[in-house]
């Protein structure tokens, strides 16, 4: 289970099967295809087969990186600071 750090879409794969659960719930590994499914996100492991993508967001601009943002999870600093100050 290799992790996707980036999001991207696929341009070469072979039999590729990705466990998206830690995005959607979803339990049932995904199928990707240049045809008909092959966008990849970032946060997903890959758990069968191989493939090439090109990367189209990384960090806060990925799919997991607006989730994590949009859940205050950024990490960011800048706001606990302002906050410390009172």
């Amino acid at each position: 289970g290799d992790l996707l750090p980036a999001d991207g879409v696929l341009i070469q794969g072979n039999d590729l099967k990705i466990d998206e659960s830690a995005l959607t719930g979803e339990s049932d590994h995904v199928r990707k295809s240049l045809d008909k499914d092959p966008l990849l996100l970032s946060g997903t492991h890959v758990m069968e087969g191989s493939g090439r993508m090109v990367v189209t967001a990384v960090g806060v601009n990925s799919q997991s990186g607006i989730i994590f943002t949009l859940l205050g999870a950024t990490g960011d600093d800048e706001d606990d600071k302002r906050d410390r100050r009172g």
